[in-house]
């Protein structure tokens, strides 16, 4: 069976459905690593709950929340949007279970590293993103796929991880949280560049549906390219000079002009619409968090110093929950309507997002702020799981392969 190929009736007897398509692993994995890391983390700072890695606590939590949670959501999504893009048909099969192995295998080394070897360590959990390119590819590739250039970012996420790795072994925790900082930068600008497309996109065919003479949303030209420009000058400044002048200013010039591309998607009209508003909020979340960004590093608020917790779990987390709950639906041949424990998962993890960012700057305790935060989050997700992994588990509802 070739890659990109879906399987045959026969091949299809030998695997669960849950490896039909290549969203159903990876947003399983995504829920899963997110009900597990963040309590984890969460127990081992207030209960003194031990942790079996040989990194730093801290560490240990940022990169697994990037390479771990984030990284199975994105290679969810690319796995589902290249047969997309390219008209070819889904990954699945056992190509799909060694990759989904692989991912496995490096949390579980990861989490337990304290036991293992660094090389090997590093090894198995570096191979996951060239493994996972490798399947992508030869099907963008062969449609000559204008989206091939996102590529890139994974080997950028790649090149991170491989510093962070480098740094940690040497006890190098300096450089190790520079690394970290790309990779969420590098998250952020594929928030910007698909949520650029997909909030506008979905908000538009959701207000068709709603208002039967529904105004078209206003595309102000540059906005886009000015947004992009903007995070990939976060990023590279970030890289030169983290934490400095040079960092708030590019940090707020970004807030400004994210701030700007989100007015014209008209966000207040889709009230109505959980399943377009969480779009909305995930990406109000960008300018937010690039904004408190500034204040943090220019003016050093205290209110604002927890600003990278709004760009993780406010736009990156709930823009994957936004996008993984839809996605899901859509695939597994179902309306795209969501039910209130869907919703209530939303709001869940938007509170989480807001107790972690503010809870500190207005003298909450910070023992506090992490628990109810992990209980916030982990509620999310628990609903998420419950709603979605019977659908991710199960063939598709209207009988269809994939």
């Amino acid at each position: 069976m070739r890659l990109g190929q879906l399987p045959n009736e026969a091949s299809a007897l030998k695997l669960p459905a849950l490896f039909g398509y290549g969203f159903r692993p990876f947003f399983l994995a995504a829920g899963l690593a997110a009900v597990v890391l963040v309590p984890w983390w969460a127990g081992s700072l207030t209960l003194g709950i031990p942790l079996e890695t040989a990194w730093p606590g801290p560490l240990w939590h940022g990169h697994e929340m990037v390479f771990g949670f984030v990284v199975a959501a994105i290679s969810g999504f690319l796995l589902t949007a290249v047969p997309s893009w390219t008209g070819q048909r889904g990954f699945s099969g056992w190509p799909l279970v060694l990759l989904a192995g692989l991912w496995l295998s490096g949390r579980l080394l990861v989490a337990s590293s304290a036991h293992w070897p660094a090389l090997l360590t590093a090894a198995v959990d570096l191979a996951f993103i060239p493994a996972l390119a490798l399947m992508l590819v030869p099907t963008l590739l062969r449609a000559r796929s204008r989206n091939t250039p996102l590529l890139l970012a994974l080997l950028a996420l790649f090149a991170a991880n491989a510093v962070f790795h480098s740094a940690v072994n040497r006890a190098d925790e300096g450089q190790a949280r520079d690394a970290l900082l790309a990779a969420v930068n590098i998250v952020l600008l594929l928030v910007t560049i698909i949520g650029g497309r997909i909030v506008p996109a979905f908000t538009s065919s959701g207000l068709k549906e709603q208002e039967h003479d529904a105004r078209p949303l206003k595309h102000w030209p540059g906005t886009s390219a000015l947004a992009v420009g903007a995070m990939v000058a976060v990023l590279l400044v970030d890289l030169v000079l983290p934490g400095g002048r040079a960092a708030g200013v590019c940090a707020l010039a970004a807030a400004v002009i994210q701030a700007v591309r989100l007015l014209q998607w008209q966000g207040l009209r889709t009230f109505r619409l959980p399943i377009v508003w969480v779009l909305h909020v995930a990406y109000a979340w960008l300018p937010l968090g690039l904004a408190l960004k500034a204040v943090a590093l220019l003016a050093g608020a205290p209110f604002a110093a927890f600003w990278l917790h709004a760009l993780t779990i406010g736009a990156a987390a709930t823009m994957i929950v936004a996008v993984i709950t839809r996605a899901s639906l859509g695939h597994t041949g179902r309306p795209l309507r969501v039910g209130p424990p869907t919703v209530l998962a939303y709001l869940l993890l938007t509170a989480a997002g807001v107790v972690r960012t503010f809870g500190p700057g207005v003298a909450v305790p910070y023992a506090v702020t992490i628990a109810l935060t992990a209980v916030l989050w982990t509620g999310a997700f628990a609903l998420f799981l419950g709603v979605y992994a019977p659908m991710l588990l199960t063939p598709r509802a209207d009988g269809k392969a994939g």
